[in-house]
């Protein structure tokens, strides 16, 4: 893989500084904003703004494991953006926390120029994931300090990340600030379950992000193991969290993410529209699980569903 980034990302990338256009200098394969004597390395042809800092664990989990299944994937990018993938083609698009890259191969697939950003070094799995995709580009940035102008994309939209954060809102404003006049915008964020499923889950990850890593995926692969069992996965994940997903990588894959990191915020649906209506959004929609069932809906509008999502998608006002 070259070690240059692509010409077409590059003239799009800022400092993210104090937003000035950055020069490639070829020879130490490094960007440089000269007004501000800072350079940031260009590694595997990824331009890297940050290193993984307290999202290590996602590094490790994105590039550890397989969870890609093309038709769930394009399934969920649907579902939790509210975008028909027909609706892509030739928009600039932003995935803020790509993780492995599933969704930017759904949308590089769509015929979107994607650019996918994440905070760790899940950024060079995403980019093998995505190699047969000239127009798909990645770079290794902080959310709240991208390296990209204002109002500078079409569609812009972010899954399961932004909670990862010291301050949620905070993320979610910079991201914000990203997208066009008449662009759209897609966050799905933790649920805030009952008090009861609050506090146990609080209890157990002040132990689990104590772990190293490889203890930790030990006790992980016991809760995926469980996820497997009927009943099961429909009873004692509601008080203790692990996953049910039919794969088995999937399973471990997931109940990792929800143990690993070192901040786990969860949201009510009201706080996350009030985000919106602030950074000048309307048309919002609450924009319901994928899944479908008497039971199940009844269970998640009860906010019984531990690792259910808040999601809200809206288009930035004119």
């Amino acid at each position: 893989m070259s070690d240059a980034p692509d010409e077409s990302l590059l003239s799009r990338l800022r400092s993210p500084e104090n937003g000035r256009r950055l020069l490639h200098d070829e020879a130490r394969s490094a960007l440089v904003c000269a007004e501000a004597a800072r350079e940031w390395p260009v590694i595997a042809g990824i331009p890297r703004f940050t290193s993984s800092e307290h999202l290590e664990s996602f590094g490790r989990q994105w590039n550890r494991y397989e969870v890609v299944h093309d038709d769930e994937d394009r399934a969920t990018f649907v579902a939790k953006t509210g975008i028909e993938l027909s609706e892509l083609a030739g928009l600039k698009v932003l995935d803020a926390g790509c993780g492995g890259g599933r969704y930017c191969k759904v949308t590089g697939e769509a015929v979107a120029n994607v650019v996918g950003v994440d905070h760790t070094t899940a950024v060079e799995k995403a980019s093998r994931l995505c190699a047969h995709l000239p127009n798909v580009d990645f770079v290794q940035a902080d959310l709240k300090r991208l390296p990209f102008e204002d109002e500078s994309f079409d569609v812009v939209f972010s899954i399961g990340v932004m909670h990862h954060d010291v301050e949620t809102r905070a993320v979610f404003d910079a991201v914000a600030r990203k997208v066009k006049p008449g662009g759209r915008y897609a966050v799905w964020l933790y649920r805030r379950n009952q008090w009861w499923q609050e506090r146990i889950n609080t209890a157990l990850r002040r132990r689990t992000t104590s772990m190293d890593g490889d203890r930790l995926e030990r006790l992980c692969r016991i809760g995926a193991g469980l996820g497997a069992i009927p009943l099961v996965n429909k009873t004692l994940n509601k008080v203790v969290n692990f996953s049910a997903h039919p794969d088995a990588q999937n399973r471990l894959c997931d109940t990792f993410d929800w143990y690993a990191p070192a901040y786990q915020h969860h949201h009510t649906t009201d706080e996350v529209l009030g985000w919106f209506r602030d950074a000048g959004f309307e048309e919002l929609r609450v924009l319901p699980p994928e899944k479908t069932g008497r039971l199940y809906r009844w269970t998640y509008e009860k906010n019984l569903l531990i690792g259910s999502g808040v999601n809200v998608a809206g288009r930035r006002r004119r």
